[in-house]
């Protein structure tokens, strides 16, 4: 398991282009019949992804979380970016389709991932944080997500944000995780840009066509830095951190955070013209 160690938010300023996607980028998770994972110590989130084709695959314990099996200390938010599949939890079944989100809480032993057609296989996009209390597994549909409309086409940033594990929606131990949709001719997310100190944010881009690429926008909101991004690529943000991008086209993305505060509106807006 790869693990990402916590980084002063003064060292950036001298990393180079090499050292920065080093630091932050996760890349090459999303691989044929296997579970791919990345232990990061900021908040000790685990980032990952499982991509079932002819396999069904089962998330494996590892050494380094010391326990006896994946979940015995943490809980797990998934959502499904691909083809229809199936995971199970300690024998219980979920369907799931593209854009569906499951929580898994602490306790359950066994979970596996598998697709439903081989030739449109699912891609289920792992965000994993500690837990000090049990919450059941729940499904939930993009239907039912909480819906929130931001952005105008005006600034190329019109998108519906979709809140599943939240406050208000499905309960969990310190996880919060979503996902955002840009309309056609929007290109821009999280802008005005913000930080969150009481939480770390990953995101995990997807549905970017071939030869596309999203920047993404990082550091203190007076020395930005960003990365190039790819398909099906994910870039962890630390609590001191902005986290904006643009893409070439429009894309889509998952949202995830771990810490002390499951309030969603938990942010500090920094606005446009104070950007460096």
């Amino acid at each position: 398991m790869k693990i990402l160690h916590s980084v002063h938010p003064d060292d950036l300023k001298s990393y180079d282009t090499a050292l920065i996607r080093q630091r932050f980028l996760i890349d090459n998770i999303v691989k044929k019949d296997t579970i791919n994972c990345v232990y990061t110590h900021y908040d000790r989130m685990i980032v990952g992804a499982a991509n079932p084709v002819t396999e069904q695959l089962l998330l494996e314990n590892y050494v380094n979380l010391r326990a006896e099996y994946f979940l015995e200390r943490r809980e797990i938010g998934i959502i499904n970016v691909a083809g229809e599949g199936v995971i199970t939890a300690d024998g219980e079944s979920y369907d799931l389709h593209k854009f569906d989100c499951l929580y898994i809480g602490r306790g359950v032993k066994r979970v596996t991932f598998s697709s439903k057609n081989s030739e449109t296989p699912a891609v289920f996009y792992l965000l994993s944080a500690p837990a000090h209390a049990s919450h059941p597994p729940t499904l939930m549909g993009i239907d039912k997500a909480a819906k929130v409309d931001a952005g105008s086409a005006a600034t190329a940033n019109l998108r519906t944000i979709n809140k599943y594990i939240h406050a208000d929606g499905i309960k969990s131990c310190q996880l919060v995780m979503g996902l955002t949709i840009l309309q056609t001719g929007s290109v821009w997310n999280t802008m005005p840009a913000h930080t969150h100190d009481r939480r770390t944010e990953a995101y995990f881009y997807f549905d970017l066509p071939a030869g596309q690429k999203i920047v993404h926008y990082m550091g203190k909101g007076d020395e930005t830095r960003h990365i190039m991004v790819n398909n099906y690529e994910a870039v962890i943000s630390p609590p001191w951190s902005i986290h904006s991008g643009s893409g070439t086209t429009n894309y889509n993305f998952i949202w995830g955070m771990a810490g002390e505060n499951l309030d969603y509106t938990d942010m500090d807006a920094i606005s446009i013209s104070d950007l460096r």
